[in-house]
This record gives C-alpha cells, structure tokens and sequence, in this order.
C-alpha cells in the first residue's frame, strides 16, 4: 500500500486540474462561434453646419485718424479681430475668395489686410498709388487689384503681396468703377465710364438725366494682356454693373437713362441680334437695353414688361445684385424708392430664354441705396437712406413682407447664409452700431458697436463656401452713387472732392 502517489499519478492529477481549469474558462467567455451582438453607437446629429463666413465692417472714428477694420463671425456675431487701416477710409472691398480686405484711404494709399482671426496691426500693409493718379473705386479679383483713376482716365492694376502698382490701361472718360470676372477665369474685365468731364463727381447726383450729358462706356480690358477692346456705348451716367456667374451677361446700370444695358460678354458686345429661331424651334430675341421707369419705356418703345404697371416716371437705379438661384438681377431704384427684379435666364445655347427681360416692380423705403439677395433666391433686402429703414423683399411673389428701423441712415446692406440660416449686415455712416438681421425671423439679431462711425462692410461669401463672393467692386459715394443723406459727413480726401455731396437735398 502507497501512502504517496507515484510520479505518474501525480501527472494525470495536474491534467485533471488543468482540464478543470479550462472547462472553467469556457464556461465563463463560451466556446465556438456563437453570435454576440455588435453594439453600433449612435451619435446625436447636432445643429447645422455654419457657413464659414465672416463679416467686415471698416468705421472712421475722425476724419484724418486712421480707420478700423473689424471682423465679426457669421455663428455667434462675436468680434473676432480689430486692426487699423489708413488715415480717413473712403471705401472697402474684399476679393472673391474672402481672403483679404482693401480699403482706399484719404490720403491716397491702399490698406491691405487678411481676413482671419489672426488680424493684427502687424498684418497690415499699404500700397502706394502713383502721385497722378485719383483712384476713386476698387475691384478685387481672386488675383491682383483694379482701380478707377479719374485723373489718368485710365484703370490702374495692382500685383503681388502687398499689392503693388503694375500699369495703367487707358480707357474712356471719368471711369468711376470696375467689374467683371471675379475669379479672373473670364476672357476680360470692363471699365464702366461716364463719357464726360465732370471735376466735382456730382453732375450724375444733381441732373443725371440732363439733354447735355452723352452716354457712357464700357471698355472691355482683356485679363490676358491688359489690351482694351472697342469700347461698347451704354446710357447715360453709368454708375455700377453686375456680372452673371456663368460670365456671359453684364448688366450695365444707367442712373441717368433709367435703363440697364446688357452686354453678351461671349461676344464681347451688346446684347443685340435680329430674331431668329434656334435649334428648338424657338424665336429668340435679344436685349440690349432693359428699361426700368415708364419714361424709359417709352423711350425705347417696347411694350411694358410683366409687372411694370404703375412704374415711376424716374427710377434711379444705383445698385443691384445677381441672384444664381432664380436667374434674375434685384436693382434698387434710388430716385423711385422701389426694387426692380428682372428676370435674365438663357437657354443651353447661351441665348436670352423665353421669360429674358420680365420685370417686376416693388416699393420699398425712400432711397433705397443699396440692395442684397440671399444666395436661396427668397428674400432680398434694401438699405433705405432717407427714412432709416431696410424693406425685407420676397423674392417668390414679388411682395414686400415687412419695414425694419434700423440704426442711423443706412447706405449698405450685404448677407450671407447656409441652407437654414443667414444673416443680413446694415451698415449706416452716421452710426458707430452695425445691424445684424436674423433671416430665419427677419428681426433685429443684435447690434455690434465699432470704433467710429460706419464707413462700409461686406461679407467673404454668400454661401459658406470661400470663393464664391461676387461683391468684389467698392461704391463711393458720388459720381452718380447716392451722396449720403443732408448732415451726414461724407467722405472727402485727397482723392475723392466730394465737397457738393452736402448740397444735394
């Protein structure tokens, strides 16, 4: 008899245990291929993606100080950033893809700083205009920067970083603004001139329709080698111009013909052409002329468009916008307190679609000095600069949906929105508050306090998406653009003799 085991019974002891063992652990995590469910977590969608858009709102706290640029996020109306610009800044513009700010200063230098959250007076930077030159507006492409010189009767162009003086291209008389491509991918530019000498920039403000005053011009510049083109006429005292995205259309406004002449950019010439049917069986007639008042109707003879019953006899139109979601240009009529919306669709061929050339006609506030459409395509807005109000305009039925007061006497508005939400800028030059409108209430959002009163403000996209702004052309007021409002400073410096602003009533 063994009291202890034996060697081999103490091996087949441990293999007991360790099968113990083992069956053990199976029983706790399980053996083979049984199913176990994957848990998928599921994350709350959360809010909207905001556009990545920023305002800019640059003010003049006195006459010879410098300005302030002050830049404000679209989310949360929150002052991002706040640098200096030159002494008295008559006008701002921001290039098409949102990424730098230009003011024209009073004493003929251009401001250059980024629009970032990284904005800081180190940042900032001057261009110097050549001694002859009288700069009075600015457009900012996605590439280099052209100005309006009435001293040169010339478009000077601005290259590098900062921007710096390249040459000056000769144009027609008393250019008073720039506009075209603003990706700079189009064949060509236009200078938008006046056609006359006027020293004092206020024959346009004071009688712009006048029996004396010839039409004006625009002078196509090609993009490739600054050559210009034969000039193309359009009416009298040309103040402003809107190109369309797909750059085949320029719609050029006369203040003082009350009409828009329509350039096809494809041919580099006016809409004109005799009617013919094209590939769809269709009779197309061109447009070179797009009257706004009854007066301009008569004058060119065509039968009133849709919706122009009760037009005014004068309508004065001085800005405009155009909207890619409905095909239309929105201009505000300065002189009949109205918006214009004009249908402007093609056809796949390029050519003026069936409904080209409809108007609709809607009051608004007096003197509506400038106009916005959101990128949607619903709503547009006007700053009224006499009675200290912006018009919220529906696009859809042609109706006014309601009268906001704002802060002081508006002179600009600009917006920018995604899908769900947009916010409209109100910018008054007798104020040192600037309105921010909530398009989804169409209310007063919020009020931001600058440093000196506004002097203009502008969006880097009406969409959220960085290359897409299509306001790159400066307005000062003018040569034809609304003075500001009876004792309301407006801008005077060493290149803009604005002195006869004050007396217009």
């Amino acid at each position: 008899m063994r009291l202890f085991p034996t060697n081999a019974g103490r091996a087949r002891a441990r293999l007991v245990m360790a099968g113990a063992a083992l069956l053990a652990v199976a029983l706790i995590i399980g053996c083979g291929n049984n199913y176990r469910p994957v848990v998928t977590p599921i994350y709350p969608s959360g809010p909207a993606p905001q556009p990545r858009s920023y305002a800019i709102a640059v003010s003049s706290p006195a006459p010879d100080a410098p300005g302030v640029a002050t830049l404000i996020d679209f989310s949360g109306d929150e002052v991002m950033a706040v640098a200096p610009t030159g002494p008295g800044p008559l006008a701002l513009t921001v290039d098409e893809g949102g990424y730098t700010g230009y003011t024209l200063d009073s004493d003929g230098t251009i401001t250059n700083f980024p629009l970032s959250t990284q904005l800081q007076a180190k940042l900032v930077t001057y261009s110097t205009v050549p001694a002859t030159s009288k700069v009075i507006n600015l457009e900012s492409p996605s590439a280099g920067l052209w100005g309006a010189d009435l001293s040169n009767n010339s478009i000077d162009i601005f290259n590098s970083s900062p921007e710096t003086f390249q040459l000056s291209v000769p144009v027609q008389t008393m250019p008073v603004a720039v506009v075209g491509s603003p990706t700079l991918t189009g064949q060509r530019e236009y200078a938008i001139s006046q056609g006359f000498n006027d020293p004092t920039g206020m024959q346009c403000n004071v009688d712009p329709s006048a029996s004396w005053i010839p039409d004006g011009y625009a002078t196509p510049i090609e993009i490739s080698s600054y050559a210009t083109d034969v000039p193309i006429p359009v009416g009298k005292c040309p103040v402003f111009a809107v190109q369309s995205p797909d750059l085949k259309r320029l719609f050029v406004l006369n203040r003082g013909s009350d009409t828009i002449t329509v350039i096809n950019s494809q041919n580099d010439a006016l809409d004109a052409c005799t009617p013919f049917t094209d590939q769809n069986g269709r009779t197309v007639t061109c447009h070179p002329t797009l009257p706004l008042s009854l007066s301009a109707v008569a004058a060119t003879g065509i039968t009133p468009p849709n919706g122009t019953q009760g037009m005014p006899q004068v309508a004065g139109p001085v800005d405009a916008v155009y909207n890619a979601a409905t095909n239309q240009i929105v201009v505000a009529d300065y002189e009949a307190g109205t918006v214009t919306v004009i249908d402007v669709p093609l056809d796949v061929y390029g050519n003026d679609g069936a409904t080209f050339g409809n108007t609709y006609t809607i009051p608004v506030g007096k003197d509506p000095a400038s106009v916005t459409a959101l990128y949607s395509g619903s709503r547009a807005y006007t700053a009224n600069q006499a009675d200290g109000t912006v018009s919220v305009v529906n696009l859809v039925s042609h109706t006014l949906e309601k009268t906001l007061g704002v802060v002081g006497h508006p002179r600009t508005v600009v917006s920018t929105e995604n899908s769900i939400y947009g916010k409209v800028y109100v910018g008054s030059p007798d104020s040192p508050y600037l309105t921010i409108l909530q398009t989804t209430t169409d209310l007063v959002d919020t009020t931001i306090l600058l440093q000196g009163n506004v002097v203009d403000v502008r969006t880097t996209t009406q969409n959220g998406v960085r290359g897409t702004n299509s306001n790159i052309t400066s307005r000062i007021p003018g040569y034809g653009e609304p003075c500001n409002a009876p004792g309301i400073p407006n801008p005077v410096g060493s290149q803009t003799p604005l002195q006869a602003c004050q007396a217009i009533p």
